[in-house]
């Protein structure tokens, strides 16, 4: 079987449920602890039904003896590096073997199934950690959207920068801070400069803002002075998983300028748990939204083979639940919908773009779509667009208002991959709440 053949189905029960999430054909990985020893050693795991299939306890049961040395090795580590740089033929071949061992195959071996159901933790028995060490975070600036929509707020008169059409925009995060969906955020503080005071103040931030955005992960690296082709460009991601790029808006738009992004986005970012492989995303690929017909084709190195499908259907939601709400029992109230689909960057052209100066990638470094927001209203990315920089409050279901996030809310992101004739696919959740400002 490979991942495009929408047939076979697993003897886990819950993977075959239409909108569990996690069928055969996905197969994410995860790092997790059991939660009742999450100090634990991490083990990397695979997504089924309602599980996770261990890794670590696949090959120490002599279940994956037959695969290359280095991918058993890999698959005892306590983050996927090691996995990913056993290369795409190494990634292909474990995934073959998960499907053979979780598939419904006639006769059924009855004492090697029952081995694996008992190497099976189920999830919500879980604790998550990173599922993969990342030395370099780019976040890009990929929706059109998004960039019309804030610089409109901004720059009413010129809402997109002159590059922004021919150029991948981006900028170096903070590895550092990445933390694993669940960890609460604190609120930060930092240098604001208020519309009516003369001098900027040190302060917690009053416009802590949420972002709603993919995350890739690269899964192959390219030597430092080469680049990599557009042609080829899809072959170096591992995966994709969500990711909330947080933001203090009122201590980025004082520091921004001239070099852009710094403590309003560096005090943390958020990842989702699981990493879902480009193998399992294949049958969802879809063309880009097509350019406007005046806007000016990619320069050469940047443009995509004809019919090209290098976006993905991922529909991407966002979800609000305040500490009031969750003491009523009310469920999170949807802030928006947007479909990934819609960026006006590809992640084949932002992985050709940061290497063709001869910049190196190396295994684990993520690389962001930034925030990504749709054509309409209801799906913007974002509280800076939702509420217009503020002025536009929203009403939540139980009387509450909110410009910007307020310490106890939090953000649940989620991702869903949908075609007619195939299962539903999950990217999971990222979700995090607000603590209160230190000191």
């Amino acid at each position: 079987m490979n991942s495009h053949d929408t047939s076979p189905t697993s003897w886990v029960g819950t993977a075959n449920e239409p909108n569990n999430g996690f069928p055969l054909q996905s197969l994410p990985y995860c790092a997790f602890t059991p939660d009742i020893a999450p100090d634990a050693t991490p083990h990397l795991g695979t997504g089924i039904g309602a599980f996770i299939l261990d890794l670590h306890a696949l090959q120490a049961n002599n279940l994956l003896t037959d695969l290359p040395a280095d991918l058993q090795k890999a698959c005892t580590a306590p983050q996927l590096n090691a996995l990913m740089r056993c290369g795409a033929d190494a990634w292909y071949a474990l995934r073959q073997r998960l499907t053979e061992l979780l598939q419904i195959i006639e006769p059924r071996n009855t004492d090697r199934q029952r081995l694996v159901a008992s190497l099976m933790l189920p999830m919500t028995r879980a604790q998550f950690h990173k599922p993969v060490a990342t030395a370099n975070y780019t976040d890009f600036y990929a929706s059109i959207h998004h960039a019309s929509n804030v610089g409109e707020l901004f720059r009413p008169d010129q809402p997109l920068l002159p590059n922004y059409k021919w150029i991948p925009i981006g900028y170096h995060g903070r590895a550092s801070s990445l933390i694993i969906s669940g960890t609460p955020i604190r609120r930060p503080h930092g240098q604001i400069k208020l519309p009516t005071e003369p001098t900027p103040v040190y302060q917690p931030t009053a416009q802590l803002d949420y972002e709603l955005e993919v995350a890739a992960y690269v899964g192959i690296g390219n030597p430092l002075g080469t680049n990599i082709p557009i042609d080829y460009a899809d072959l170096y991601l591992f995966g994709f998983s969500l990711l909330n790029d947080w933001s203090a808006r009122d201590i980025q738009s004082w520091e921004y300028q001239p070099l852009g992004p710094f403590l309003g986005k560096s005090f943390a970012t958020s990842i989702s748990p699981w990493v879902v492989p480009m193998e399992a995303l294949h049958p969802y690929r879809t063309a880009l939204t097509p350019r406007a017909a005046t806007d000016p084709a990619p320069l050469p190195y940047l443009t995509e083979p004809a019919g090209a499908r290098t976006s993905f259907n991922i529909t991407l939601e966002v979800f609000l639940s305040t500490a009031l709400m969750r003491e009523q029992n009310l469920p999170p109230v949807p802030l928006s919908t947007s479909n990934l689909s819609d960026v006006y960057w590809s992640f084949a052209q932002m992985v050709t773009h940061h290497t063709s100066n001869g910049c190196n990638l190396i295994e684990g470094d993520i690389l962001a779509t930034g925030t990504v927001s749709g054509p309409t209203p209801g799906s913007q990315g974002c509280l800076l667009e939702i509420t217009q920089r503020g002025a536009r409050p929203i009403t939540l279901p139980n009387g509450e208002t909110r410009t910007f996030l307020k310490d106890g809310d939090e953000i649940i992101l989620r991702g869903t991959c949908q075609r007619e004739g195939l299962p539903t696919i999950t990217l999971g959740e990222c979700r995090s709440t607000i603590l209160p400002a230190q000191g």
